[in-house]
């Protein structure tokens, strides 16, 4: 029986929003900070044909409960062992984008035997940078600003300001289309609340707080795929480098010219190169 789109289960007392499409294959997609599953919805159909696909809602974003307490990886990690137990899937191919990337990385730090193979995308737990605004949102005081930027009137005045840039031919990169997305989704006081806890777990004034460096050593038993963008802002593509280094089996590619959302710039290749990854004995290369 093919599975439907949107469905809600309640884990832990609240209510997970994740979408379920497809027969074949399973590939569970982790969206990063401010992310919801809809940033896949353009893969699905490129994959559902003979992959079945499980897009969630992570706790704290989109259609899901934003409770207050853990929002560490561990717990996101947890989160998605359960979503799996109650799909009854045993294996995935778990795809990670940004924080995303960090919880599929732990996930497969805890439950190993339920990984079949890992894909992070511009990843982050692969290195100390990251964007000095997601450094900024571990300030005090932040929740105070970030009240005052996601109000509706500050919402509509930038709004405004960039329909006239549009008009006068300014067109929007897929980085800065979802970055606002996700930004302008912080208008109310829980949404902005699971934020602060989401981006607090794993980054600090310094940057990033997790590094999965000390679980990479030598090898990782399961084929790996690293993609990311170029002109990554978010997170510097030279952690995808330096992963390639200590794991010279790994897959790594490189988007030229994407930033932070390899998998928006160009999903068509994305798609095509998630599905020669899934495909190969070993992850890799075909070419």
């Amino acid at each position: 029986m093919p599975h439907s789109a949107t469905r809600k289960v309640v884990l832990h007392g609240h209510e997970l929003s994740y979408a379920d499409r497809g027969e074949g294959p399973v590939v569970l997609f982790i969206h990063g900070i401010l992310g919801r599953q809809q940033q896949w919805s353009h893969l699905v159909d490129r994959l559902d044909d003979d992959h079945r696909v499980v897009l969630p809602d992570l706790f704290g974003h989109g259609e899901s409960a934003k409770p207050m307490g853990d929002y560490s990886l561990s717990s996101h990690a947890a989160t998605m062992r359960d979503l799996l137990d109650h799909l009854g899937v045993e294996r995935v191919t778990l795809v990670g984008h940004s924080l995303g990337g960090g919880i599929a990385m732990q996930f497969f730090y805890l439950f190993p035997e339920r990984v079949e193979r890992l894909v992070l995308v511009s990843s982050g737990g692969l290195g100390r940078e990251v964007n000095v605004v997601l450094r900024s949102a571990t300030l005090p005081g932040a929740a105070q600003v970030l009240s005052v930027l996601a109000s509706a009137p500050v919402l509509s005045q930038v709004e405004a300001l960039g329909r006239l840039a549009s008009k006068a031919g300014w067109r929007p990169g897929a980085d800065i289309g979802a970055i606002w997305r996700g930004f302008s989704s912080l208008g109310d006081r829980e949404s902005r609340r699971a934020f602060l806890s989401t981006t607090r777990a794993v980054i600090d004034i310094g940057g990033q707080s997790i590094s999965a460096h000390d679980h990479l050593e030598g090898s990782l038993p399961v084929p790996t795929l690293i993609v990311w963008g170029s002109k990554d802002h978010m997170i510097p593509a030279s952690h995808a480098l330096s992963v390639a280094e200590s794991l010279p089996e790994c897959r790594v590619e490189m988007f030229e010219g994407a930033g932070h959302f390899p998998h928006l710039d160009d999903p068509d290749r994305f798609a095509r190169v998630l599905r020669d990854f899934i495909a190969s004995d070993d992850g890799s290369d075909p070419s």
